[in-house]
């Protein structure tokens, strides 16, 4: 695909804009991109601050385009194809729903194939987040190239080989920020009942994960070597991580993301149902 990518977008939610913004500081023309979204506030504030064009309904010229980027609800998907099955000719579809599996998005789609499916995650807001990605076999290079190119804009890529591990994706990734969060609460709640005034707690606890996160992602030893490193024999870390241990800590974990996979799974058939 030409250097000029040409993207419109189905839908003109968060995860739009996130990708719009970033694309957009990566060097996209703001005149290669278009959305459809029937809000009128969702047009005026994607056309106010990007300066793209926004219309209610899809037109030949928001089909005039190399990539079409579908980031409705999964429940919206249906009928946001509807419109699209009979009028696709090449462009590549690049879907974000989460939970959609190809071969339904294909069906709805009049069975276009040249289709990308993707699950990026809400770090992507910040231009922080990571995408596991899978291609249909009918995607040549070029495709793969330009979905690369789109979601890279706001973080890192994982391209999967199979399908059938997206709800796994979903699962370690798409949910992972809730974790996360919730471990910073759990943190903050700590710092708080030890006696910090909660805006110090929260800032122990958001600096603490930020700085680890960083660590990790800068080193090329594992996280269980780094762990391993700043637990002195007989000293407060230990201490600490002998509870967790207690408490199953890393087990619970490992069952979340289990648990979370398993209802990925669940409502791929669920929303996959004719």
């Amino acid at each position: 695909m030409s250097e000029g990518l040409r993207v419109s977008f189905i839908g003109g939610g968060n995860m739009a804009t996130a990708l719009i913004g970033g694309m957009l500081e990566r060097g996209f023309a703001a005149g290669d991109v278009q959305v459809v979204d029937p809000s009128d506030a969702c047009r005026e504030r994607l056309a106010g601050r990007f300066g793209v064009r926004a219309v209610g309904a899809v037109d030949e010229a928001l089909l005039d385009c190399d990539v079409l980027v579908l980031a409705v609800k999964p429940q919206q998907m249906r009928a946001a194809l509807a419109p699209l099955a009979q009028r696709l000719s090449g462009q590549l579809l690049l879907s974000i729903a989460a939970g959609l599996r190809s071969a339904d998005i294909a069906r709805w789609a009049g069975g276009y194939r040249r289709l990308v499916r993707a699950m990026p995650n809400t770090p992507a807001l910040i231009g922080a987040g990571v995408s596991g990605v899978f291609a249909d076999p009918a995607v040549d290079a070029a495709g793969r190239a330009a979905a690369e190119r789109i979601l890279g804009a706001v973080g890192g890529v994982v391209w999967i080989g199979d399908e059938a591990k997206m709800d796994a994706v979903t699962a370690v990734s798409g949910s992972g920020p809730a974790y996360v969060f919730h471990f910073i609460e759990a943190l903050e709640a700590a710092g708080a009942a030890l006696g910090f005034e909660p805006a110090s707690a929260r800032r122990l606890a958001v600096d603490t994960v930020l700085g680890a996160a960083r660590l990790a992602a800068g080193s090329d030893d594992s996280p269980a070597v780094l762990r391993e490193r700043v637990t002195s024999k007989g000293g407060t870390t230990e201490a600490a991580l002998a509870s967790l241990r207690e408490a199953g800590f890393f087990d619970a974990i490992v069952r979340a993301v289990a648990a979370a996979e398993a209802r990925g799974c669940a409502l791929g058939d669920e929303l996959g149902r004719d």
